[in-house]
């Protein structure tokens, strides 16, 4: 592994960049049914409803507040967005890696992750916080063992985790065959 300097790459991924757009048009369809809502400006204009749409995390960012004190949609703002829809920085201090293989192992990480929460979420586990060495190594372990047996699952049907478990919750009654017989359960 090479240990050279701070690498950053950006990334563009076509399959991201439609669901930020879809939410991004719903999220201003709903912004101008508020705004035509808002009272004509008279006074400071500083309302509460006002102030709460400015300082909103989902609609802030898209609204600017013209000289005369009125609340318009930012256009500059959603053009700035739309320039980043897909599009995501890599970091790493290993200069063997091409910017594939970053993108390519974030990717793995992400899937990793999204994993770790699918597998906490499905057995119902409530955050975990250990404090010995052992107990971490044991549940990232467990973990990863769950994440294989996944994967195992996709490639031997040809079909997603999702789409498995889904067909698996139908199932009500199983033959289990060894070697003293077979049992239904």
């Amino acid at each position: 592994m090479g240990r050279g300097r701070a690498r950053y790459t950006v990334h563009h991924n076509p399959r991201e960049a439609r669901p930020r757009q879809r939410h991004r048009a719903e999220v201003l369809a709903a912004l101008e049914k508020e705004l035509a809502s808002l009272p004509p400006k008279g006074g400071s204009g500083r309302t509460r409803r006002v102030c709460g749409l400015r300082a909103s995390r989902r609609h802030g960012r898209y609204l600017r507040l013209t000289r005369g004190g009125a609340l318009r949609i930012n256009r500059v703002g959603v053009r700035a967005a739309e320039r980043l829809d897909g599009k995501f920085v890599v970091h790493t201090n290993d200069d063997t890696l091409s910017a594939e293989d970053m993108a390519l192992r974030y990717l793995q990480l992400q899937r990793v992750e999204q994993a770790w929460r699918q597998m906490q979420s499905g057995l119902g586990l409530r955050p975990v916080h250990h404090r010995e060495g052992r107990r971490i190594r044991a549940h990232v372990a467990l973990t990863v063992v769950a994440l294989l047996v996944e994967r195992m699952a996709e490639h031997g049907v040809g079909n997603r985790w999702r789409n498995i478990g889904h067909d698996l919750r139908g199932i009500k009654l199983v033959k289990i065959r060894g070697p003293e017989g077979g049992l239904w359960q």
